[in-house]
């Protein structure tokens, strides 16, 4: 099969594809970084991550159910679990929600392991259905994950972005978080997840 033609084979897809590897690779291995040295990752990984994102070409949708999902609740616990111990007394901000800052009550409260285990969950999945190879599956797994990315994650990155340089150039110690309850965590339900709402949501929109 020659791929030099085909779009889900494109130099943008295929440099999002690496970039996105790598960043699950430091999800899954973050238990074994320090959090400075991670928050000094992040601040030169994201910004690659958003500016691939942005520059995935469009697609239409083949199928008309929902893409299989590879992440269970169980790995997203996992990555989150991890992630909140590594980054300590760095995990939670304050955070002005998004869409109408002015119309905001104030900051809310906000967590980098939360929002890193987020974009995990869309980064891992899209990998698992882009290394099919099988074109329609890949191809809505690029539809997917730019649509995600538009509607959800990107500003979820962002957000993450603003409170890791501010950890890194305040000057201000990062200090060993409590040990977070492992069982308090595996009783969040994320059994309806935002991601797969909103994917349902817009494949309606499209028929």
């Amino acid at each position: 099969m020659d791929k030099t033609n085909d779009p889900v084979y494109s130099t943008h897809v295929v440099e999002f594809v690496a970039v996105a590897n790598e960043y699950c690779k430091y999800m899954e291995h973050a238990s074994d970084i320090k959090g400075p040295e991670l928050l000094k990752i992040m601040q030169r990984l994201l910004p690659l991550l958003y500016l691939k994102a942005s520059m995935l070409p469009e697609f239409s949708p083949f199928f008309e159910d929902g893409n299989e999902k590879f992440v269970t609740e169980q790995d997203w616990q996992r990555v989150n679990y991890s992630l909140r111990k590594t980054f300590g007394s760095a995990d939670d901000y304050l955070e002005i929600l998004s869409g109408a800052p002015a119309m905001a009550d104030g900051p809310v409260a906000a967590s980098l392991s939360e929002d890193m285990s987020d974009i995990y969950q869309d980064m891992k999945n899209f990998l698992l259905l882009y290394q099919t190879g099988t074109n329609e599956v890949m191809n809505d797994a690029i539809w997917e994950c730019r649509l995600n990315f538009e509607n959800y994650w990107g500003q979820k990155l962002v957000n993450a972005l603003k409170a890791i340089h501010y950890f890194n150039y305040s000057g201000e110690e990062i200090r060993e978080a409590d040990e977070p309850d492992e069982d308090s965590l595996y009783k969040t339900d994320h059994s309806d997840w935002f991601i797969s709402k909103r994917q349902k949501d817009f494949r309606k929109g499209d028929a």
